[in-house]
């Protein structure tokens, strides 16, 4: 398992067009990848589940990746984050 905590910097949060990248990726990988939202725990390979976490501006989000791809997961998704 591997996890990775990313400050959400986009004025908008992370809102449709970004949860719909993070998703995508997401479902690439056969590992399961959550999001950690305060005491909210998304499945990020929903875009809904994300949505459903209300990540604003500023907040802080940990991804999870557990399974066998999962490193190669997280470099991907790492990518993504970065831009959000």
């Amino acid at each position: 398992m591997v996890r990775e905590s990313f400050v959400v910097r986009d004025a908008s949060g992370l809102h449709l067009r970004p949860a719909a990248r993070l998703s995508e990726a997401a479902l690439e990988f056969r590992c399961r990848v959550t999001l950690l939202h305060g005491k909210t725990e998304a499945n990020a390979k929903s875009v809904l589940g994300i949505l459903a976490a209300c990540v604003r501006s500023g907040d802080a989000v940990t991804l999870v990746c557990d399974g066998p791809d999962e490193e190669t997961a997280m470099e991907a998704l790492r990518k993504i984050m970065a831009d959000v």
